[in-house]
């Protein structure tokens, strides 16, 4: 496991957790981005009063958990590497999302995220396909199964090294020729939802992993 302050899931699910990797397995996964597709980007929301999230993401969490989706969050939060704020109050943050979106009935499977500066050049920032290649190592999961979300073109740059061949930019624009192929627009992680749905109606493989959170 990479220390906390390189990279890697926040301790909530606590079963991410200094676990050996899992054997990879069918089951694909839906990557989210944080700010911009689960709540509002206010910049650097550390703070339980300062985190909105957009309307319908519990309702379409609950779905895409309900097809079989494993919910995975990779997220940069270079404020902590900016000295804006403490690695303690991501975690706190992630632990109230974490229950808040189990008591809805879309409990995540892991919360990954890179602390570092962007002048770090890590291996771990968005668009560097790092979250995803460890989320994948470690859940099990098969990346050629999966789909992105996220609402900046580094996402769907992040998902498309990793070898994610559906990925899905929500809430912002981009000309033609910035997508790459597989790369789909929608207007929010609603309509994404739909979109993902429709492509995919079920997905529920025999052998199913989930955290406890």
């Amino acid at each position: 496991m990479i220390d906390d302050y390189q990279s890697g899931p926040s301790p909530v699910p606590a079963s991410t957790r200094s676990r050996p990797p899992a054997e990879a397995g069918e089951r694909g996964a839906i990557f989210l981005d944080r700010d911009g597709v689960l709540n509002e980007d206010r910049g650097f929301v550390h703070r339980r009063e300062d985190f909105h999230l957009l309307p319908g993401v519990r309702e379409s969490l609950r779905a895409l958990s309900d097809a079989g989706w494993a919910l995975v969050v990779v997220t940069n939060q270079s404020g902590i590497g900016r000295g804006l704020y403490e690695l303690a109050d991501f975690h706190r943050l992630t632990e109230w999302m974490c229950r808040d979106f189990a008591r809805a009935g879309a409990p995540l499977s892991g919360v990954y995220f890179c602390p570092h500066h962007p002048d770090a050049h890590c291996r771990c920032r968005k668009p560097a396909p790092g979250l995803l290649l460890e989320a994948a190592y470690e859940l099990g999961l098969s990346l050629a199964d999966s789909w992105l979300v996220g609402d900046r073109l580094t996402d769907l740059e992040a998902g498309r090294l990793a070898g994610v061949p559906r990925r899905v930019l929500v809430h912002a624009c981009a000309a033609s020729d910035q997508l790459h192929e597989g790369d789909q627009v929608a207007a929010d992680l609603a309509a994404a939802t739909q979109k993902i749905l429709e492509t995919s109606p079920v997905h529920r493989p025999e052998s199913r992993r989930e955290c406890d959170v």
